[in-house]
């Protein structure tokens, strides 16, 4: 299997220190933010690693290498300009496609055995797995449904006039981590978009196999000042290593 970090984003909700260091490089527990994401792909024996540039690529490139340093082979997907999470697959469909991948936030850090979401998503013979995590904010629009087989109904709101929290798991959001079969790049054309947003809708509407993999383990995305800071107490007293 092969794998994809998002991690092009300008991180623009932790200015300033991301006008001069990419948010995938900031300092965590005593490693770059982006060692989480690698470290859930090495642990699932996933090595060979696309990961995506655009904000201050270079230093990313510099910093990672060849991904040696994390168990990993490192192919880089260069961005100009920014393509959002869906054009960034897209661009690099010839890097992923032929078989399963899996997708990972670069500022996402999960307590995830991503090999047992893999084992799921194969047992639902799914075309897309999303892990979902329990929304506690009654008051977000983003909010997904999975009924009692664990499919995939409802997302941001589409179709409309389903209510998410009436499904058994209740309220479930998106918690970065997506796995895929190659048949997701029918739905990809090139372009600016959003996975969430924009191609998840038209999964739903073609009647795709969609799953939502419920993680009630910890989980942290580190995209804004109080979150990041949150996650260094977290992880620097060992909730999650």
């Amino acid at each position: 299997m092969r794998a994809m970090i998002l991690a092009a984003g300008k991180g623009t909700r932790l200015r300033p220190v991301t006008d001069t260091v990419p948010k995938p490089l900031l300092e965590v527990a005593g490693r770059p933010m982006i060692a989480f994401p690698l470290a859930v792909l090495c642990a699932a024996g996933i090595q060979e690693v696309v990961i995506n540039l655009h904000h201050l690529g270079t230093q990313i490139r510099d910093g990672l290498g060849d991904g040696s340093d994390y168990g990993v082979r490192i192919t880089y997907s260069e961005e100009e300009p920014i393509l959002d999470t869906g054009g960034a697959l897209a661009a690099a469909r010839e890097l992923l496609s032929g078989d399963t991948f899996a997708v990972l936030n670069a500022d996402t850090v999960i307590d995830l055995a991503l090999q047992d979401v893999i084992a799921f998503h194969r047992r639902q013979r799914a075309m897309a797995t999303m892990v979902v995590r329990p929304d506690h904010d009654a008051l977000r629009k983003d909010a997904i449904g999975v009924d009692a087989a664990h499919r995939l109904r409802c997302i941001l709101g589409h179709p409309a006039g389903i209510e998410p929290g009436g499904f058994p798991a209740g309220r479930l959001m998106y918690a970065g981590v997506i796995i895929f079969e190659p048949r997701v790049f029918d739905y990809l054309p090139r372009g600016v978009y959003s996975i969430t947003r924009d191609v998840y809708p038209r999964l739903l509407d073609a009647g795709e196999p969609l799953y939502g993999y419920v993680h009630r383990g910890y989980w942290r995305v580190l995209d804004t000042p109080d979150d990041l800071a949150a996650g260094r107490r977290e992880l620097a007293a060992g909730t999650f290593s």
